[in-house]
């Protein structure tokens, strides 16, 4: 099995592994309990909250554990609007589902406005743009939300040049990191942003656990009610076993990052890109002319089902999506793709490949030969149903 959908989920490590099964089996307690087994449990969470604040380049304070990376944003669009008692959202088309789809059900139910922000051809969003909506509506934005680098394409978005105008014009700045801590050196005080969320799962760690860094002084209200976990910012108990291995996965990435940084693992990205297109001329790699993360490689093969490839593939041991993981397995062609232009038969016939930290140089030439296959037979499939 060549695994090619790291940005679906990554595998953990078995530090990771090691340090969930220890918190499941020694640290059980409830961390807000007083007696020793809880404090046991508490050290446990307070030791993460530093491994991965300094992933993030944030303080301990300023970092709340949630169930994820969908929570997370979710808190600090809610947070947001509840906290600052302003009614608009600014965003772009190009969000993974957590912002996007938020931002549309909010809209639907009349507890916000967005407004959605202009891009380029790469995908790359408009800082003009935000300039323009933020002289014109700043008093009435509560946040302003754009994603560091695309779940799909691995676009890098200008988060430095976005957060520095909200700065100014006073307007809090969310950027969906999911993507972007583990793969690439994160520094969330020299960036400028005010909310930056992650997930554990996407950088070797286990699923079920993600954290939201909020910078001192940023308007933000809890969204759950019940409890004073989290300094009173996201109640229910703690997920301990979760964090551990979050710990565990943040300091494995953090040494990683100060090895390489991600640039060597670009060569692999380039690489498979390079070897699919030599096989399949027709191929096309979507917003390959802007920055990208070193590891994902959108990849169109126009007038064929995705969803047949994927099938083809998953038969030859590779792993891969149609686009977003969580929309894998619809019909409909991805709204990021469309978004970007392109026509509705490169779309659907869109795959994406994403790879690892983990990812070899015979994995990935293993692959293209598999990749090949699969898209021969969905062709031939395709023209005979085609004749009948």
């Amino acid at each position: 099995m060549i695994d090619l959908d790291a940005n679906a989920t990554t595998p953990p490590l078995p530090e990771v592994v090691q340090a969930v099964r220890q918190a499941l089996e020694q640290e059980w307690a409830n961390p807000s309990s007083i007696h020793r087994g809880g404090q046991a449990a508490r050290r446990v969470v307070e030791l993460a909250r530093a491994e991965v604040a300094a992933l993030l380049g944030c303080t301990e304070r300023e970092l709340v554990f949630t169930s994820g990376g969908t929570e997370a944003a979710d808190l600090a669009i809610r947070g947001s609007l509840q906290a600052t008692g302003r009614s608009m959202v600014v965003t772009s088309p190009l969000e993974h589902a957590a912002v996007r789809d938020l931002a549309r059900r909010l809209e639907a139910q009349g507890a916000a406005r967005i407004i959605w922000l202009q891009h380029d051809a790469r995908g790359r969003v408009s800082v003009a743009h935000l300039e323009r909506i933020l002289a014109e509506h700043a008093g009435e934005i509560a946040v302003v939300s754009v994603m560091a680098a695309n779940n799909e394409t691995g676009t890098i978005q200008p988060v430095a040049e976005l957060a520095r105008a909200c700065r100014q014009a006073g307007v809090s700045f969310h950027t969906d990191a999911t993507q972007w801590v583990g793969k690439m050196p994160t520094d969330m005080a020299s960036l400028g942003v005010d909310l930056l969320s992650c997930s554990a799962h996407k950088l070797h760690g286990p699923k079920g656990v993600g954290a939201l860094a909020i910078r001192r002084g940023t308007p933000l209200e809890a969204v759950l009610a019940g409890g004073p976990q989290e300094r009173e910012r996201r109640a229910g108990t703690e997920n301990v076993p979760g964090i551990a291995g979050f710990a565990a996965a943040a300091r494995l990435a953090r040494t990683w990052l100060a090895e390489n940084g991600g640039a060597p693992a670009a060569a692999l990205r380039d690489l498979l890109e390079r070897l699919v297109r030599e096989a399949r001329p027709e191929a096309q790699v979507n917003a390959a002319e802007g920055p990208r993360l070193w590891n994902t490689a959108s990849v169109a093969f126009p007038g064929l089902e995705a969803e047949a490839i994927l099938l083809a593939l998953s038969e030859r041991g590779v792993f891969a999506s149609a686009g977003a993981a969580c929309s894998s397995g619809s019909l409909e062609p991805s709204p990021v793709l469309l978004a970007l232009g392109l026509p509705e038969r490169v779309a659907h016939g869109t795959v994406r490949f994403s790879l690892s930290r983990g990812t070899t140089e015979t994995e990935v030439r293993e692959a293209a030969g598999r990749i090949e296959a699969a898209v021969q037979a969905v062709q031939r499939s395709s023209t005979h149903a085609l004749g009948h």
